[in-house]
């Protein structure tokens, strides 16, 4: 109605619609005369994204790109769960229904999945992941969030318990006593994890490990457990090699009757792998870790232990390396941060500092959304040194650099492959007591990348950035979903991370992330408060360091990039970590159990299972006999170094044989559909189950096995 009348008022020759884009596009087509989908001749071309923005003046809103960064955080945890759960579930109710057994299976945790879909799809609201609500509606976003992270680890552990059994006839589901434990446990919305300890003695406690990957990987996996006295065996029975490290409550105490053991193992592709621990006097397979403390002249009383003798070192000290067969990474004797880093025999500058970045003192401040900073930001300066915690042993190495803010973990995993060749980096963050301030992480290289740096969107593409003089400081800041790198003609830095932050590249060869924010006030942007709510918060990150071999590619003057396959495979396992279930101790005798292969066939490597995902029935609390497989064809960039990268895996130019790919399940119906499985892209067919996927394409298939 209101179209007609504004037809009737400008006179128009013709009826008067609402347009789509297509509409627009087709028009534009018919105008010039091109195929539709071409770029018309002479048009300009507007690309990219419209961060950063500002409302007005200078307010450039770049402060919400890390603001609580604890629940976006803890956001990401729950998304790793949820894709996990949902994989294992699927795979687990499709066996029993092949060994007609589902009518034992605990088909109710189709509703905490859903439920689970519901608390994240939530939490993805413009006031959610951006930090900027309400303090209560914060509290209540984070007890959803726990609440359905401690349902997704039931999912987990019910459809792992199903899997390793080696006799399905001996499956029983007991809802009030889990066969499987948890791996942690959060004691609040607002808590960090606690690792569960494992309580050993001599009969053996069996510990199920799932890898949430669709590739095989050789992983460390650390376990804390109440004795040193340890044994592990494999599902076989060999014995394995393990190292044993002290579990430490603060810089100088170990936690008593506490023991990490940290075991190599490799693990099957989205599979399951089995474990025994006990106690044993027999200890030629437990390698110790030494451990010297760098106490700076602060009197800081350190207790002996019988296990684990400390060298202590009271005065400032030189500085040290720690290596392994890839890399060689070198520290401040006096801060306890990384300096340097050698590869393949060349030496690269790579040094980490903190930073505060301070508010204005006048007019408009920092708040939840806008950073509005005093100018640059200023070197951390604690009121005394920080003690330095030296690990060296056989499967990793690390430094812990305990400051009064904040306490940095480098840790350098000795594994051939994937985790040995980044860093892995934690900061675990606390400003409670801060006022209008902001703690940033920078890294200084000598990495010649002059004004540009690059971001990730969404995990999903790679996004040039350029430092504009121009502008003022805070513009410059841009998120990091997942990734952002620096490069120049030789090398590449990629810090990866666990968690969204703001990132910038202030100066040629540098990338710095914001760490926490505590502000005092509200910025005008409709919140009503200003951000003080801050909690004890662990930012993950892994450096990696790679080597070009070939050019950047350049089209129409802009950089394109995109991330090495080495790269993809960092940042997803430091999004999708091991999860350890132990068997629960009050059971009797468990039965036999063995690991779970799903896949006969390797997924190649640039192909990523991005879901699984049962469909409901009609009743929508109950799974459905379908299931939709998500997957992504990453675009990775060849022209980086490719050494040593123990991949399992290769690359097949986007074929992908779905047809016999899961083990023991045989496909009924392959069906392409749109993305959101809302209409067939085609018919259902059993036949056809080589599918062909362009890079960054994402394709969804509606599956049924037979």
């Amino acid at each position: 109605m209101e179209l007609e009348l504004v037809g009737v008022a400008l006179s128009w020759p013709g009826p008067a619609q609402f347009g789509t884009l297509s509409d627009y596009f087709d028009a534009l087509s018919k105008r010039t005369g091109i195929v539709p989908g071409m770029k018309p001749p002479g048009f300009p071309v507007l690309s990219g994204d419209f961060f950063s923005y500002a409302d007005r003046e200078d307010h450039y809103w770049t402060g919400y790109y890390t603001s609580r960064p604890f629940y976006k955080s803890l956001d990401r945890v729950l998304e790793a769960h949820l894709r996990g759960a949902e994989i294992l579930y699927s795979l687990a109710l499709s066996h029993a229904r092949h060994a007609g057994m589902d009518s034992r299976y605990p088909l109710s945790d189709y509703a905490l999945l859903t439920e689970a879909r519901r608390a994240l799809g939530l939490f993805q609201h413009h006031d959610a992941i951006t930090g900027t609500a309400k303090e209560a509606v914060v509290v209540d976003y984070g007890v959803r969030l726990l609440h359905s992270l401690v349902n997704l680890k039931r999912v987990i552990s019910n459809a792992a318990h199903y899997l390793v059994l080696g006799d399905k006839e001996a499956y029983r589901y007991d809802p009030a006593g889990p066969f499987l434990g948890t791996d942690d446990m959060r004691l609040n919305q607002d808590s960090l994890p606690e690792k569960t300890v494992i309580k050993l003695d001599t009969s053996p406690r069996f510990v199920v490990l799932f890898n949430p990957l669709e590739q095989e990987r050789l992983s460390v996996v650390s376990l804390l457990v109440s004795s040193p006295r340890v044994r592990v065996l494999s599902e076989e029975g060999q014995p394995l090699a393990v190292q044993l490290s002290a579990q430490w409550s603060s810089a100088t105490d170990m936690v008593p009757n506490v023991y990490q053991v940290s075991i190599m193992t490799r693990l099957p592709a989205l599979g399951l792998s089995v474990l025994q621990l006990y106690k044993s006097f027999d200890s030629h397979t437990t390698l110790m870790s030494s451990v010297r403390l760098h106490l700076h002249g602060r009197e800081l009383p350190v207790r002996p232990h019988e296990v684990f003798p400390v060298r202590v070192v009271p005065a400032t000290s030189d500085d040290f390396c720690l290596d392994n067969q890839h890399m060689q990474a070198c520290f401040s004797g006096l801060t306890g941060l990384l300096q340097s880093v050698r590869r393949a025999g060349e030496e690269h500058r790579l040094s980490t500092e903190f930073l505060i970045y301070g508010t204005r003192s006048a007019k408009d401040k920092s708040g939840a959304y806008l950073f509005l900073p005093d100018g640059d930001a200023k070197p951390y300066a604690p009121k005394e040194p920080p003690v330095v915690r030296v690990t060296e042993g056989p499967f990793f190495s690390e430094v812990a650099s305990y400051y009064q803010h904040v306490q940095q973990v480098v840790r350098l995993y000795n594994v051939p492959g994937v985790e040995g060749l980044s860093l892995d980096v934690s900061c675990l963050v606390d400003i409670r007591d801060h006022v209008n301030k902001e703690m940033a992480l920078r890294l200084s290289t000598s990495i010649a990348s002059e004004d540009t740096f690059f971001t990730d969107l969404n995990g999903f593409q790679i996004q040039p950035r350029r430092f504009l003089k121009k502008l003022p400081l805070q513009a410059n800041f841009y998120p990091m979903p997942a990734m952002a790198y620096i490069q120049d003609k030789e090398s590449r830095l990629t810090l990866h991370t666990a968690q969204a932050l703001g990132v910038a590249s202030l100066h040629s060869g540098q990338l710095e992330v914001i760490l926490d924010r505590r502000l005092m006030q509200d910025d005008n942007r409709g919140l009503g408060q200003g951000l003080k709510d801050n909690k004890r918060t662990c930012n993950r990150f892994r450096l990696l360091l790679e080597r070009r071999t070939t050019a950047n590619k350049v089209q129409d003057s802009r950089p394109i990039s995109f991330p090495s396959l080495l790269s993809h495979m960092t940042s997803m396992h430091l999004n999708a970590e091991v999860l350890a279930m132990p068997v629960a101790q009050e059971k009797p005798a468990p039965p036999a159990l063995r690991s779970f292969r799903p896949l006969s066939a390797t997924v190649p490597c640039d192909f990523h299972i991005l879901n699984l995902r049962t469909l409901q029935a009609e009743d929508d609390s109950l799974p459905s006999a379908e299931m939709a497989l998500i997957l992504h064809r990453k675009g990775f960039d060849c022209g980086l170094e490719a050494k040593h990268l123990g991949f399992n895996c290769t690359t097949s130019q986007g074929k992908f044989s779905l047809g016999s790919l899961f083990y023991g399940l045989e496909l009924g119906s392959l069906q392409p559909t749109s993305l959101t499985l809302m209409y067939p892209l085609g018919a259902a067919s059993p036949n056809s189950t080589v599918i062909h996927m362009d890079p960054m394409e994402i394709a969804t298939f509606r599956i049924h096995f037979g």
